[in-house]
This record gives structure tokens, sequence and C-alpha cells, in this order.
């Protein structure tokens, strides 16, 4: 148990830093990335492995991804992208979606559709996942900037 998520840590983190070198994001960043794309990781692999759903659980993922990134994009100077692009990568259902094309060209259209809308739910989650925790930023703000002004 403990060495399959030793397992899972190191390969959600190299495999978002190796990423985030893809998108040329700055060097000094990387380490930064690779954590907010295995914290993501984790949170899902955990959530996914108890009694939630990978829906649910990529969704959670996103949103702590999104929390993250915004915290370490004010922290360390950068811009938010570099670390909620990256880190979202581990979540990204491509095998997935791969494999339901795969399907269609091998006339499994059954098959195809189950993958396909499964994919296409999972990539929601993270697109609602990442708003929802840019929804949770700004209330923030707002509530610092009245807590300003009124102090």
């Amino acid at each position: 148990m403990i060495a399959d998520y030793i397992s899972q840590c190191v390969a959600s983190f190299v495999g978002t830093a190796c990423f985030g070198v893809i998108f040329q994001i700055p060097k000094r960043s990387l380490i930064q990335c690779g954590l907010t794309g295995m914290v993501g990781w984790l949170v899902y692999y955990g959530l996914d492995q108890g009694s939630a759903g990978p829906i649910a659980a990529t969704w959670a993922s996103a949103v702590l991804i999104g929390l993250i990134a915004h915290y370490q994009a004010i922290r360390f100077k950068v811009p938010v992208t570099v670390f909620s692009v990256s880190g979202i990568i581990p979540l990204v259902p491509g095998g997935m979606a791969y494999d339901a094309m795969l399907r269609v060209v091998q006339n499994d259209y059954m098959s195809a559709v189950e993958l396909g809308a499964k994919a296409f739910m999972l990539s929601g989650a993270i697109a609602v996942g990442l708003v929802f925790s840019e929804v949770v930023n700004q209330l923030v703000k707002r509530a610092r900037a009245g807590m300003s002004r009124a102090g």
C-alpha cells in the first residue's frame, strides 16, 4: 500500500515536471509544478481508491490544484497558468480518449461511446473544478479587500 503511494508520487511528480519542461515554464518553477501535480494526483488516487467515484475525485483534485496554483502564483510571482496547466496534466483522460477513438476505428461503437462519454465527463470535471477554484479565489480576494477597507 505505501509502496503504491510512493510510486504514484514519483510518477506524478516526474510526469508533471516533464510537461513543465515541454511547456517551457521557468526552470525555477519546475519543482513547484511537480509538487502541484503530485498533490493533485494523490488526492485523486486516494479518493478514487476510496468510496468516491472517478468524476468526484477528478473534480476535487482539480479544485485543489487550482487553489494551490493561485497560492504559488502569488508566492513565486509567476502566472497562475504555469502551475495550473502543468499541475492538471496527470488528471487529463488522454489515454481514455485515445481508446475511444481506437474503438471507433475498430467499429466497436458501443465501447467507443462509453469511453468517450467517460472521458468527456472527466474533462468536464477538470474544467468545473478549475473554475470553482477561481471563484473561491475571487471571493477570498473580495473578502480581504473589504476587510482592509473596513479596518
